[in-house]
């Protein structure tokens, strides 16, 4: 007895991919990219403002220490339209692009409509206020105790 096969279904089916699986396999391979990059590009505005709160922290704690080792009064100087502080005997430091400030302090320590400054005394209190840094949605608060001088920084949610 002889049995006939039919070899049709094996001869048609080869190994490889066809187009809707490479185009498939090219989008979700975007679609992870994407994802990536937008995860990327959220992370280094939050280090970027971190840092930039940072600096100003240190530059108020700079401020601070100086009035109490001369024993004379020390202010930081804000400027809001220029996005710039100085701290005494320091250059002047500029916020990073698209970087926001709010100045709230004492009227007395408002030198103009867009400026002003944080005074800190010999025994270390201040005229107090804060500052907040903004840059798109994330925004980061700094407190200055007008008692204790003490200086904190907290990020808000907004």
């Amino acid at each position: 007895m002889i049995v006939a096969r039919c070899a049709t279904s094996s001869l048609h089916k080869s190994g490889g991919f066809t187009l809707i699986e490479l185009v498939a396999v090219v989008v979700l391979i975007g679609i992870a990219l994407s994802v990536v990059s937008l995860s990327f590009s959220k992370s280094m505005s939050s280090a970027k403002i971190q840092a930039a709160t940072r600096d100003l922290v240190a530059a108020l704690r700079y401020t601070r220490g100086q009035a109490i080792v001369t024993g004379k009064q020390a202010a930081l100087d804000l400027d809001i339209q220029s996005n710039t502080y100085q701290a005494p005997g320091k250059p002047i430091v500029k916020l990073p692009q698209g970087m926001q400030m709010v100045l709230l302090t004492a009227d007395s320590e408002q030198t103009s409509a867009t400026s002003g400054r944080i005074r800190f005394f010999p025994d270390g209190a201040s005229t107090g206020g804060h500052i907040s840094v903004r840059l798109g949605e994330r925004e980061w608060r700094i407190n200055v105790s007008w008692l204790t001088g003490e200086v904190t920084r907290e990020e808000q949610t907004r």
